[in-house]
Formats: C-alpha cells, sequence, structure tokens
C-alpha cells in the first residue's frame, strides 16, 4: 500500500497570493538594486551625484521599510502555503532548519537595514527628506559618536540581508534544477 499525500483544506493554499508574489519579486529585486546602488556610491568622492544617490538611497530604503510593513502583514493575514508533503517528507531536518531559519531572518533583517540606516542619517544630522517633500523625525538625536557607532551596523546588516538573499536563490534554483520538485512554481504567476 503506498501513502499518499494529505489532503489540502481551504485554509491550506498550495501557491502563494497573487499580492505575496508581487510584493516578494518587487522587494526582492529592488533590494538588489538598492545594494548594488549602496555599494556604488560609498565610494564616490564628494560630489552632487554622490549627495543625489544618497538621498535615492534614502527613499529608497524607507520605500522598502513601508513594503515590508506591508508584506509582513499580508503574510500574517494571508497564510503562506506549506512545503509540499513530498518535500518535507524527504527533506533533512537541517534543511528544514534552514528554510525556515533563512526566512525568518530576512524578515528581521527587511525591517532592521533601513531602521539602522534612518538611525545613522538621524545621528549624522542629515534628516531624511522623503521624495524631497517630506522630512521625516529623527529617529535618534544628532550625536557624532552615536554615528560613529551605529555606522558599521547598516552595512553588516546590509551584507547579512545579501548573503541571506543569495543562499534563498541558491536554494530556489537547487529546487528547479537538481530536485526538479516544481517548488519554485509556487512563487512564480501565471501558473
Amino acid at each position: 500500500m503506498t501513502a499518499s499525500a494529505p489532503p489540502t483544506s481551504a485554509a491550506t493554499p498550495r501557491r502563494y497570493t497573487r499580492t505575496a508574489m508581487l510584493l516578494h519579486w518587487v522587494l526582492g529585486l529592488a533590494l538588489i538594486g538598492l545594494f548594488g546602488v549602496g555599494l556604488y556610491m560609498a565610494d564616490l568622492p564628494f560630489s552632487p551625484q554622490r549627495l543625489k544617490l544618497y538621498n535615492w538611497h534614502k527613499w529608497a530604503g524607507v520605500t522598502l521599510l513601508a513594503l515590508s510593513v506591508l508584506r509582513l502583514a499580508w503574510r500574517l493575514i494571508h497564510r503562506p502555503p506549506a512545503l509540499p508533503h513530498t518535500i518535507e517528507k524527504s527533506m533533512p531536518s537541517w534543511q528544514k532548519l534552514a528554510h525556515h531559519g533563512t526566512h525568518h531572518l530576512l524578515y528581521a533583517l527587511f525591517f532592521a537595514v533601513p531602521l539602522i540606516g534612518w538611525a545613522y542619517s538621524s545621528a549624522a544630522g542629515f534628516p531624511i527628506v522623503f521624495l524631497g517633500l517630506w522630512q521625516l523625525p529623527d529617529f535618534v538625536p544628532v550625536s557624532k559618536d552615536l554615528a560613529e557607532a551605529i555606522k558599521p551596523w547598516h552595512q553588516y546588516t546590509a551584507f547579512a540581508l545579501a548573503a541571506l538573499a543569495l543562499l534563498h536563490i541558491a536554494a530556489a534554483l537547487k529546487h528547479q534544477v537538481v530536485d526538479r520538485d516544481g517548488l519554485l512554481a509556487r512563487m512564480l504567476p501565471g501558473r
């Protein structure tokens, strides 16, 4: 007698919602772009171009923070699909731990990176004027010492986020190319 997969109820979706897919891909692509701009602008000499990129970087960071809030709220309200039974059953326990741990850390860093950047900008005395129109409140008081203490943490957390994103991409590609188990299709529209 062969074992069959447990029945899927209406409360357990098989695919992510279209909104979840949209937020996933928009945030993923935006994070890649924002990380690239951050690397590029950090080594530029002081110039109008550097100031422009720093402002754009801050605006994009605030936008990604807002989208991350929306994404987390959507995820809390709309239950994500569980791993398919066949994949869950064949996955070693360390991979299950890595799967869940990576997702939790990614969500934590979606918030930590921009909030630390905002704190650094505030402490350094450079307020964020979103789109050049609305000045956001300072996250922390102006303090050169605090700014120097915070500055490296924005970089550390950004690199940690990039590393986890690469791990996430590698795992998705492994499922698509090596395992050929269709796991990636749950996050692709139109299938």
